[in-house]
């Protein structure tokens, strides 16, 4: 079976995407970017621990690639999935093991939107040391249900070569009004904390992802902006850019501990090996500004 890498020129005209998470948030962006790539697209409609209902969808669409966006995260957050087990596993684990299966036997190359939230700082990636976890590293954090089965399967799908699997973090768009926006849920907390984190620029990274797919890319990658950045330090570019007048107040991780139910994770990624890929990724910071912060600029200048 061969997933060649190929050199990225496929015609708009020869892809055609299965994509899973039409209710999801990256599900919904990347069929607008499908649309505006003039990429054909069908969103699935079987249900990921439902192999008969994966089958039909392959059998109908027959994609050229297959993209995952679905997965349990809880709503309103991760403390969800600490009292529904089960159901986490049914779609995090089952689901997506069945769905890269079912590609595998297809020849199929699947795009799967992961987590890099199976990972804390320690000892040897101590935080503010620039030190990140790179992609053959051993998730060192399952504080949380959510990350637990996400690092489960990560080491699971390692086994399917026809795998791409892409370690988003903290996820952030240029749409303020988005309640899953990392920028949107920390201006509404009435606290955060304050730690540098790598984190996931989407209006930069996924479009690099339909890039990803075109290359016929497989295997894991960290799938942030390069660099770190901090909650103080995003909330001081959305007061500088959208809000004069904005105000926070921060605590610490102790006194967040007795809010929530799991812990919570922390930590810096290694980019080089997408950096390798896409030489113009842009880091976290500069990313920020020109794909988020620039377009919904309120103030004067900043």
């Amino acid at each position: 079976m061969g997933f060649e890498s190929s050199n990225g020129t496929a015609s708009p005209k020869l892809l055609k995407f299965l994509i899973y998470g039409r209710t999801g948030w990256i599900g919904g962006l990347l069929g607008k970017l499908c649309q505006s790539q003039g990429i054909d697209f069908t969103y699935g409609s079987g249900r990921l621990e439902n192999r008969p209902s994966l089958e039909a969808d392959l059998v109908a669409v027959n994609p050229t690639h297959v993209f995952n966006a679905a997965g349990v995260t809880g709503r309103p957050n991760v403390d969800w999935c600490e009292s529904h087990k089960v159901e986490t596993i049914r779609t995090n684990v089952v689901g997506t093991l069945t769905l890269a299966d079912l590609c595998r036997e297809k020849g199929l190359v699947l795009i799967n939107y992961a987590t890099g939230c199976i990972f804390e700082y320690d000892s040897s990636h101590p935080l503010g040391s620039g030190i990140g976890f790179k992609e053959e590293d051993t998730p060192n954090f399952i504080g949380s249900f959510y990350s637990k089965t996400k690092a489960m399967v990560e080491d699971l799908l390692r086994n399917y070569e026809n795998v791409c699997t892409l370690r988003v973090r903290m996820p952030i768009s240029s749409d303020l009004a988005n309640p899953r926006n990392f920028i949107t849920k920390i201006t509404r907390y009435e606290k955060v904390v304050d730690i540098p984190n790598s984190m996931t620029i989407l209006d930069e990274l996924l479009p690099i992802s339909i890039e990803m797919a075109k290359r016929n890319l497989t295997g894991i990658y960290n799938f942030t902006n390069p660099g770190v950045v901090s909650h103080n330090e995003i909330l001081e570019m959305y007061r500088d850019y959208i809000d004069p007048d904005f105000t926070w107040k921060n605590f610490t991780l102790e006194e967040q501990a007795k809010v929530i139910v799991a812990p919570r994770s922390n930590n810096e990624l290694d980019t080089a090996k997408l950096k390798q890929e896409f030489p113009e990724l842009l880091p976290i910071k500069e990313s920020l500004i020109k794909y988020v912060f620039k377009p919904n600029q309120k103030t004067a200048a900043a």
